[in-house]
């Protein structure tokens, strides 16, 4: 089963340590040759970005940036056993967040991507 991660944060001023991205990257290359990382990539700051909404029967377009104080920042997508499997590869990559970056903040959503098998026999 595939999940997708969002990591969602509000950024220190400044550039990310450089260990820390050290660390993520051999976090990734860890991920990819169990197999279990399938894409991952940073994602532009909100301002770059647009909303589609349908409200009340009427669809309308709101460019960025938006009112969250956090960002979406980049994501992940896995193909893992299940989502415990999914959980701790998240867990591992904000793990090294917090020790890496003092006064880093942030979150990630961890959503079961669906496929064939969800929607049972034809």
């Amino acid at each position: 089963m595939r999940y997708l991660t969002l990591l969602k944060a509000t950024q220190p001023a400044g550039p990310p340590p450089p260990e820390l991205m050290e660390a993520i990257m051999a976090l990734g290359a860890e991920a990819t040759a169990a197999g279990a990382l399938l894409d991952t990539a940073g994602l532009a700051p909100s301002a770059t970005g647009a909303m589609v909404n349908v409200y009340g029967g009427k669809l309308s377009v709101t460019d960025g940036p938006f009112a969250e104080a956090k960002e979406t920042i980049s994501y992940a997508l896995y193909q893992v056993r299940s989502k415990e499997e999914a959980v701790e590869w998240a867990s591992r990559f904000m793990g090294l967040h917090r020790d890496l970056w003092d006064g880093w903040e942030g979150e990630t959503e961890v959503l079961k991507v669906m496929g064939p098998e969800d929607f049972g026999p034809a």
